[in-house]
């Protein structure tokens, strides 16, 4: 059976009509584009803001996440292209399938695996974090036994509220976009405030220098495993801030844009997907990055880059306390904590949804792609990953591998970036309801974008990456290689 074996294009969309593994097509543009926002506006704003400015970027932190979006708007046309000529579900894992074949597509599935199940726990922790901080004081105060993995036994209220997703996400997807729609209200009213408010209490001289000189990094700070990989393989003296922390800090804030990548998870379940689908993932992606910016200009504005704690788990409600502002930094930490909730539900989506085509295709047991009779979601995968999640939030603290979701993320982007271009060669006949313009360009630049940045990635990640992969390639030639429907002729093995 041949490793590079692909799905048809018509055979993928021809299974969304199996009764037993078919989704509901419920969601319109507006679902869409507020579920890229909602899984957007998060960690990126409420968390990273602080951290990167503190050791990468200064006041130069909005190019950093402009660079990351430029990146991302780049993979983002050809993901429109994409998802609107094959619009089933599984994001970059389907469309792989369609062109760069079957271990291909493999590999960036069980890299969305990764990506999107430690995502969804890692911000279930984060939930529980802010949680504990709005209840600090008062009598529903959390023990630290039973509020953290690190530093007590269990993380009981992450536990929860993963669990909680994990239901919501079953009864079905319009409801869940539903309780999306108004928490994305809440959320951009905060981002909002946070910007009207902060403007009146900017220094101008806090961004100067703008783009702070480079400094060398400590020995203490070095090592393969705690540096990017570029430093490493080029022999450049480890260093700071800097034209080159503005790219790392652009590779760390990259977490924040991940959003449309889930929105093209969801390409079954849209309306019309030839239409809605570019426009959920290009206006998503252009009204988060307006936001961060402003965002990013105003933190560093209120606060000197310098003052900044780069461990500080809520720096915008710390810069707005330093500034005399207080009730501002209340309404951000409950911004953020309802806000998180839905970024780990709709990431949990992602997940679920790529699960589920890669065992509707044989890849992985079928029995997971079930479809619920009543709420037609595809509740046993999003049972078990409900599970998982609330396991790995409850028990493991997830803070070193907050990259791991950065890295995969850029592999995706740059299998689907490469993907585009093979079928436009080889399936020119298809219908494209959008077309990503000079795609070859386009492409190139993504792939060259994306790779660099992950290369400013630290090298431990690079090794929980590859190890994550190689345990891939062992399910695989042990189960999904013998069950593919593609190797067995259309016909899954019992």
């Amino acid at each position: 059976m041949s490793l590079m074996r692909t799905k048809s294009v018509e055979q993928s969309i021809a299974d969304t009509d199996d009764p037993d593994h078919r989704l509901r097509k419920e969601l319109s543009a507006l679902d869409l584009t507020v579920f890229g926002v909602g899984v957007t506006i998060g960690a990126g704003i409420f968390v990273l803001t602080g951290t990167v400015a503190a050791t990468n970027s200064g006041p130069a932190l909005a190019l950093s996440f402009l660079i990351a979006a430029v990146a991302c708007g780049l993979a983002a046309l050809c993901y429109a292209e994409f998802a609107s000529t094959v619009p089933v579900a599984g994001s970059a894992y389907t469309f792989s399938y369609a062109t760069l074949g079957e271990l291909v597509a493999w590999i960036i599935g069980w890299d969305l695996i990764l990506e999107f199940t430690i995502g969804a726990a890692a911000l279930s922790v984060s939930f529980s974090g802010y949680l504990q901080e709005l209840l600090d004081g008062t009598p529903f105060e959390v023990p630290t036994q039973i509020g953290s993995a690190a530093h007590g036994a269990v993380d009981v209220p992450a536990i929860v509220i993963a669990l909680l997703v994990m239901l919501l996400l079953i009864r079905g997807t319009k409801l869940s976009s539903m309780v999306n729609q108004v928490v994305v209200a809440i959320k951009l009213s905060v981002v909002a405030a946070v910007i009207v408010v902060g403007i009146a209490y900017v220094d101008p001289s806090n961004w100067t220098p703008f783009i702070p000189s480079s400094e060398p990094v400590g020995d203490a700070e070095g090592g393969f495993r705690q540096l990017p990989l570029i430093t490493t393989l080029l022999d450049i003296q480890p260093a700071v801030f800097g034209i080159g922390g503005v790219i790392a800090g652009a590779a760390i804030v990259f977490f924040a844009f991940i959003g449309f990548d889930v929105v093209a998870t969801t390409a079954e379940e849209a309306r019309n997907p030839q239409r809605d689908i570019p426009i959920g993932i290009l206006g998503s992606l252009a009204i988060v990055t307006v936001l961060y910016v402003a965002v990013s200009l105003v933190v560093t504005g209120v606060q000197s880059y310098e003052e900044i704690d780069p461990n500080d788990p809520a720096p915008l409600a710390t810069a707005f306390s330093a500034a005399g502002v207080g009730w501002i930094g209340d309404l951000i930490s409950v911004g953020a904590c309802i806000g998180l909730v839905v970024v780990a539900m709709i990431l949990m989506l992602g997940q679920c949804r790529v699960a589920f085509a890669m065992g509707r295709d044989g890849l992985l047991p079928r029995s997971i792609a079930r479809v619920h009779p009543r709420f037609g979601t595809p509740y046993r995968i999003t049972l078990i990953t409900g599970v998982v999640v609330a396991a790995i939030a409850g028990f493991v603290d997830l803070q070193t591998l907050a990259d791991l979701v950065n890295i995969g993320t850029l592999f995706a982007f740059i299998l689907v970036s490469i993907g585009v271009v093979v079928l436009r060669r080889t399936r020119p006949d298809l219908r494209r309801s959008f077309r990503t313009p000079l795609a070859p360009v386009v492409a190139t630049l993504s792939t060259l974008m994306c790779f660099y940045l992950m290369l400013n990635l630290k090298g431990e990640t690079w090794e929980r990456f590859v190890i994550w992969m190689a345990l891939g390639f062992v399910v695989y030639f042990l189960y999904g290689r013998r069950h593919s429907r593609v190797g067995l002729g259309g016909s899954p093995r019992t």
